[in-house]
């Protein structure tokens, strides 16, 4: 399997979405797949202008020139897709979404219905990645993810394809205490189930219901993490 990670986190590599991105390719390059991971914030994308130029002047094929120029080349020669990135104020990044809007020259601009009473746009091309969403949040609950959820489910509908797995970490600011004593082993524990999750994605190209209910649990107590949380903030705020 061939995929790429098209990782939105404004941090670029010191975020901690992509930290769940590496334990996770890890496992699936131990089931034999081939890995690439674009930092989308190293990269100059241009948002869309809303010309419909890329529909109407040069079909298929955006009038800025900029890093989508290879980036659309490699979404489309992938197998799996990977979208990562963290919440930001409940959504996905501007960098992310500005990326997302790019993806509009793989469709024409006709109209066909998809399911009944819901429509999009026609695909240009015959091959479409399968999709896969992993994503963070520094807030404690699985809820934070309800928004991210819906927008890359429509965004799969959208690119004639199937979002076939989604992986969230809330209380992901837990990952910046790697090296406490306490914590080191409630994440060595988290990073186990990310790379079976990147396996069973490679071997079966899904995750199982035990797994996928695994990789959701709370690492420690919310309350906990908000008291401790709350007393970083105080902590940096004094300085």
């Amino acid at each position: 399997m061939n995929i790429t990670v098209f990782c939105g986190s404004h941090k670029g590599r010191e975020g901690n979405t992509l930290l769940m991105v590496e334990e996770f390719l890890k496992g699936a390059e131990e089931a034999g797949a081939k890995s690439e991971t674009v930092i989308l914030a190293e990269k100059k994308i241009g948002y869309c202008k809303g010309l419909f130029e890329c529909w109407l002047k040069t079909p298929g094929k955006c009038r800025l020139r900029d890093s989508m120029d290879e980036l659309l080349p490699l979404f489309l020669e992938s197998e799996l897709v990977v979208f990562a990135c963290p919440v930001y104020f409940d959504n996905v990044p501007a960098l992310m979404k500005t990326f997302v809007d790019r993806l509009t020259p793989l469709l024409y601009p006709h109209f066909e219905e998809a399911e009944k009473g819901t429509y999009r746009h026609v695909k240009r091309f015959e091959k479409v990645p399968k999709i896969l969403l992993i994503s963070n949040s520094g807030l404690p609950g699985q809820q934070n993810f309800q928004v991210q959820s819906l927008f890359f489910r429509r965004l799969a509908r959208s690119l004639h394809t199937e979002l076939i797995a989604e992986i969230y970490r809330d209380e992901g600011e837990i990952f910046r205490g790697k090296d406490n004593l306490l914590l080191k082993p409630l994440l060595s524990k988290y990073k186990k189930l990310l790379r079976s999750a990147g396996r069973e994605i490679v071997e079966k190209q899904k995750i199982s219901e035990k797994l996928s209910e695994d990789l959701k649990k709370a690492l420690v107590p919310p309350s906990l993490y908000i008291k401790f949380g709350n007393e970083e903030w105080d902590r940096l705020i004094q300085e």
